[in-house]
């Protein structure tokens, strides 16, 4: 039976710490948690999100405004659209295609000053600033309702 066999000894010994490439500190520096075994390490953005304030109850909507501002229409636009004696409201607007709806509601509407208003209409429901009820009423329509400032 012919096996092979090594004529020579093997020379090369196992080498223990400072003599081989992982003694001592097998390649993990010195001392402390790092070195340990099963050492864990929080990462440092997940410190800084835990110091950050809990701000509950609007999630990603946190700049969205709670109040929705009001459509606006100008008088040069309600001249055109509405005949005279003519009654203005919100529905009356979305009808006549002026607004749309926002979040499935016909929003408030204020009516602005922009342009002339050429004949009577009346207002209801809708705000209106000062001077478009200033023109409203020197055409002979009327204000009633919310009208605001």
């Amino acid at each position: 039976m012919n096996l092979l066999q090594r004529t020579t000894a093997n020379k090369k010994a196992k080498t223990v710490g400072r003599g081989s490439k992982r003694g001592k500190t097998s390649g993990r520096g010195t001392k402390g948690q790092k070195a340990r075994a099963g050492h864990k390490i929080r990462p440092e953005i997940r410190d800084r999100i835990k110091k950050l304030p809990k701000l509950r109850g609007r999630g990603k909507n946190i700049n969205k405004a709670f109040r929705i501002d009001a459509t606006v229409v100008n008088l040069s636009v309600l001249s055109k659209a509405f005949p005279a004696n003519a009654s203005v409201t919100p529905s009356a607007l979305f009808e006549k295609g002026l607004i749309r709806r926002t979040g499935g509601k016909i929003p408030a509407v204020k009516i602005l000053a922009g342009g002339e208003m050429k004949h009577a209409v009346t207002v209801y429901g809708c705000e209106v600033s000062a001077a478009a009820k200033v023109k409203i009423e020197a055409a002979g329509g009327t204000v009633k309702g919310a009208a605001k400032e």
